[in-house]
């Protein structure tokens, strides 16, 4: 099928899991034509979860995408990028950045459980991005069901924006219109009175759309103002639509294909991405045009390191049309890579094509160079261009790693760098101090299931410990410190004098080094090896051994001589200065606090919020849940969470689960820091 902009509509898939995206997913595959029979998550046989471990599992780790090219109601065809996200928040690595790709998220709530804490969560990520927002509520011809009930849950949750577009009949064996129609009749009431509330919601939005209702009644609106009103309620978040469907039995799916084509915006019509051009300061805005003429600008939002393929890098495509065998840059290099083969994806299967227009999402593969946000382009006047960053959770949980062979170090490496490739919430980190390679992700099953990847995808056993939390160290008040180093050697001496000052910074600020040297008492070409001597000891710690942060270093005097003073020297005075002043200035470590989120059944309340107390945790609220479930909301030092899924595990039987979030970092209690610093063992030369 040949398509322009206009004909696609890229959407996402979200939701809390086993709300049954991945059935929508296949459901909505096989209305649109694109599958003859729809695949089922208990057969192992869907198009998005190809994986062994995802058919092991019964659930989504990895975003999978797939292509529809639906011939509608209207007689309109279009081409609809569909795009499934894992629904357990720690693999919503994969989840976030799809977000980045596309104009419309549709998150699939359960019709038996309503409005849950993964439901919170991506209609809040979705609204932070600005994106257009649809609610499909799925498993209405389920038992427990209740439509009615699920609806007002929404309207609560999300606001009276929440209107349906059909209504469950029939006890969830059919839908009714209740957008383009005002007759009938439904589970839910009259078809007439929710019409009248979305076209007054929809009017709203636009004076001109407004009056033309008040003066000619709906029957005086055009289709082309409807639409445009609605489609601008959309992308201004004044209207959440609300969908009804059983991806099981296929009632609603074909709806939510002719919803898409009639009212979700095409890539023209959605808000700009937030392009800029330029470094730091002189960044500036650039809006990219979704002109098939102009010049190419896509960005890389999913790495895939396919064993048969290889490196596969997913990308969307701006502005300009992406043809086989053109020539793109990455980022701003200066070598142009030839597109030799372009592809559509749909699962693990890979449909070669000649072009990407402008909206359309493709993948290149075999070209090593290319990262996840890398900005794809086709002009050397075009760069500096990058997309504004998504904002992911930070990865917090931790396991030290290492080969259970010798002689695997090297493949070991290999295989980490390629799982971080693919998931922008895993990183590998190597701590200098302790000669450990570090893991981080979201959670414990987050990390066990990379560690079982390195074992099944890439022939690499592992053994892993728990890694040294990731403290901080900090000073809590103002303080000098000097230093004057002066060393002899026979032949030419080393000599360098340091006078500073050192200030906290408001938390989270990190470091600013000061220059306020006057009469050249230091001359400027040391000064860079003073700020030299200050970070070694940002890196390595003053008091326990962990990075510094939050410090003002102000270097107001000194002494050189003009012999002996040399580069060398004035690291070790600035160093040393720098220690002097953080002794005198009430050192503190600091410890990680994460925001915990704990999803249980009701009955086993009193021991998760008795277990958190004992560790240290700020309880700040608890929601309750349909079918007797309930979330517990706290603050806890990460420290303290060390084997906690087992804990959760054992205290519900097995139904708690649990996400976190990194939130701050503040002094650890006095005991603590005792401890830590009594078992460093400083690092640094003696005095």
């Amino acid at each position: 099928m040949s398509y322009s902009t206009q004909d696609i509509r890229n959407v996402a898939l979200a939701g809390h899991p086993a709300a049954g995206k991945t059935t929508l997913f296949e459901a909505l595959l096989h209305a649109g034509g694109t599958l003859q029979t729809a695949g089922s998550v208990e057969r192992g046989n869907t198009v998005s979860d190809f994986d062994p471990m995802e058919k092991a599992r019964g659930h989504s780790l990895d975003a999978a995408i797939a292509s529809i090219d639906h011939k509608a109601a209207s007689g309109r065809r279009v081409h609809v990028n569909l795009i499934d996200t894992p629904g357990y928040p720690d693999f919503r690595g994969p989840a976030l950045a799809a977000l980045a790709a596309v104009e419309t998220v549709l998150v699939v709530v359960d019709a038996d459980h309503g409005v849950e804490y993964g439901t919170r969560r991506m209609m809040e990520y979705a609204r932070g991005r600005k994106l257009c927002r649809a609610i499909v509520v799925n498993k209405i011809d389920h038992e427990g069901a209740d439509c009615g009930r699920v609806l007002e849950e929404l309207r609560e949750a999300f606001g009276p924006v929440c209107l349906p577009l059909n209504l469950p009949a029939d006890g969830g064996r059919a839908v009714v219109d209740c957008f383009a129609t005002a007759n009938g009749d439904s589970d839910l009431g009259p078809v007439a009175d929710w019409h009248q509330k979305i076209i007054d919601q929809v009017v709203e939005v636009n004076e001109t759309v407004m009056e033309h209702y008040l003066d000619l009644g709906e029957d005086g609106l055009s289709g082309e103002e409807l639409h445009d009103a609605f489609e601008q309620c959309l992308r201004e978040g004044h209207l959440v639509p609300v969908l009804f469907c059983s991806a099981r039995s296929g009632v609603g799916v074909a709806d939510l294909l002719d919803v898409a084509e009639r009212l979700f915006p095409h890539p023209g019509e959605a808000n700009p991405p937030p392009f800029a051009k330029g470094t730091g300061t002189d960044a500036a805005p650039l809006e990219a045009r979704p002109d098939p003429d102009a010049h190419v600008i896509a960005d890389v939002f999913r790495i895939v390191n396919d064993p048969f393929v290889g490196k596969l890098a997913v990308f969307r495509v701006y502005q300009g049309t992406v043809r086989r065998d053109s020539q793109l840059f990455i980022d701003d290099g200066k070598k142009p890579f030839k597109v030799g083969h372009l592809f559509k994806l749909s699962g693990k299967d890979h449909a070669e094509v000649d072009q990407a227009v402008p909206g359309d999402i493709a993948a290149v593969a075999k070209v090593e160079e290319l990262h996840f946000d890398a900005v794809l382009h086709d002009s050397h006047d075009e760069d500096h261009i990058h997309l504004a960053p998504l904002d992911f959770p930070r990865p917090m949980f931790g396991l030290a790693v290492e080969a259970t062979r010798k002689g695997q170090e090297q493949k070991l490496a290999s295989a980490l760098h390629k799982l971080a490739e693919e998931d922008p919430c895993f990183v590998v980190e190597h701590e200098s101090e302790t000669n450990e390679t570090v893991v981080r992700g979201l959670s414990d099953l987050h990390l066990r299931v990379n560690l079982d990847r390195l074992r099944e995808r890439h022939g690499v056993d592992v053994k892993s410990r728990p890694p040294r939390i990731a403290y901080r160290e900090t000073i809590g008040a103002r303080a000098e410190g000097h230093h004057r180093h002066k060393k002899q050697t026979g032949g030419a001496g080393q000599f360098g004098e340091v006078f500073l000052r050192v200030e906290p910074l408001p938390r989270g600020e990190g470091f600013e080094f000061v220059d306020q040297v006057k009469g050249g008492t230091i001359p400027g070409q040391f000064l860079p090896a003073v700020e030299k001597g200050v970070r070694q000891v940002l890196d390595g710690g003053a008091l326990a051994g962990y990075p510094m942060q939050d410090v003002r270093v102000i270097v107001y005097d000194g002494k050189h001589h003009p012999v002996d003073s040399k580069e060398v020297a004035f690291v070790a005075a600035g160093r040393k200065a720098f220690l002097d002043a953080v002794g005198k200035a009430r050192p503190q470590v600091l410890e990680p606090i994460v925001d915990l989120e704990v999803n249980a059944p009701e009955q086993h309340m009193g021991d998760i919020s008795g277990g958190l107390a004992a560790k240290r945790a700020r309880i700040h609220g608890t929601d309750a849940l349909r079918g007797g479930e309930i979330v517990v909301k706290a603050q806890v030092p990460l420290s303290e969470l060390e084997g906690y899924a087992a804990e959760l595990k054992s205290v519900t039987a097995g139904r708690g689960r649990y996400s976190l979030d990194f939130s701050h970092y503040e002094p650890v209690p006095p005991q603590v820091q005792q401890k830590l610093v009594e078992a460093y063992k400083p690092r640094h030369d003696d005095e």
